[in-house]
């Protein structure tokens, strides 16, 4: 069920099922004003510190999620949970009002959404205690108009997604307005709203992603830079490449983290030897190839997107076959350190 303002969101003035339903929530003044609160707000970007001392000693706990993965933290351990890279992905927040444990998820289709919310939920310590959540969703921008939006259920790597941004939003709204949780949306920054253009008129997204501030339940607009992407950055973005052949993660998304204990304990994805070779081709392509190959949105990634890429494709080429990276196809656990980096267990 889904709530705004504390009362139950009448479904029944919507044009058509759950693409109306989106529609009449991004047009609700409550979450129109929510919507320009959000952007008013500057947007923070964590870093790791390099050098030693009193600051890298005291920086704050975070947990950071890639595309497709989702990771419940626990206020008394964490100090804020976020993501970013996010173009026509959405950042999906929920948040239990009593305990403050707090699940987001980068979500980037809609075949994950049904079994990605049981994920979510299930992750959640008691929160069958109190069935009141508050709901974020940032992310997704206008890649195409609304009135054309498609019925791919593929991922954001499929490469043939036009329209993508309003499916899978609209696909979240179906799967809350079936559920019985009460679910109290408090912000709603996407598609329209969360679309500009560049100097060339293209459309991109204002935010690319979010970060919650877990003793507030505050939600502000974040990005993460390469040293705060952590840890094992390398491995768990070639899992989300990976999860489209590996059939055990059909339908969900990929776990990250341990809640009760706050380590990473990031469960084995199987690759293939196929995935090597498309490695090697993808190399050798130029970096503007690079981009229309590899995203759904070529003109609104960030600049370090090919980069990345690349990355992938040399740790394939060198590791092709993936119980070198999960040995026994065991997780690799990484638990916090004294000064707050991350150490292999």
């Amino acid at each position: 069920m889904i709530f705004v303002n504390g009362a139950p969101f009448d479904t029944d003035t919507s044009s058509s099922k759950e693409n109306g339903t989106l529609l009449a929530l991004m047009n609700h003044p409550t979450l129109v004003s929510a919507t320009k609160s959000f952007k008013a707000i500057p947007e923070r970007k964590f870093k790791i510190p390099e050098e030693s001392g009193p600051e890298r000693s005291e920086k704050c706990k975070w947990v950071y999620l890639f595309q497709r993965e989702y990771a419940t933290a626990d206020p008394a351990l964490v100090d804020f949970i976020g993501t970013d890279e996010a173009t026509t992905c959405v950042s999906f927040t929920i948040r239990n009002r009593k305990s403050g444990i707090t699940s987001v998820a980068h979500m980037d289709s809609p075949n994950i959404v049904d079994n990605g919310l049981n994920q979510m939920l299930s992750s959640f310590i008691d929160h069958c205690s109190d069935d009141n959540l508050d709901v974020h969703m940032v992310g997704s921008f206008e890649d195409v108009s609304p009135d054309h939006g498609s019925d791919s259920s593929g991922s954001e790597s499929d490469g043939n997604l036009d329209g993508y941004s309003f499916s899978l939003c609209s696909k979240i709204i179906e799967i809350l307005i079936m559920r019985e949780e009460k679910f109290h949306f408090q912000t709603l920054c996407v598609l329209a709203h969360n679309t500009r253009r560049d100097s060339e008129g293209n459309a991109c997204p204002i935010f690319n992603g979010l970060a919650v501030e877990m003793s507030t339940g505050s939600v502000i607009p974040a990005s993460f830079d390469t040293t705060s992407r952590c840890p094992d950055e390398i491995v768990r973005r070639i899992r989300v490449t990976a999860s489209y052949e590996d059939h055990q993660w059909d339908g969900k998304l990929l776990e990250t983290y341990n809640t009760r204990t706050d380590r990473f304990e990031i469960a084995p994805c199987r690759w293939t030897w196929r995935q090597e070779r498309i490695a090697r081709r993808l190399r050798d392509l130029s970096d503007s190839e690079v981009l229309h190959i590899c995203s759904t949105s070529p003109s609104a990634e960030a600049p370090d997107f090919v980069t990345n890429e690349r990355r992938k494709w040399e740790y394939l080429i060198q590791h092709p076959d993936w119980k070198e990276t999960f040995p026994m196809e065991q997780p690799r656990v990484f638990e916090r350190t004294a000064d707050g980096d991350w150490k292999m267990c």
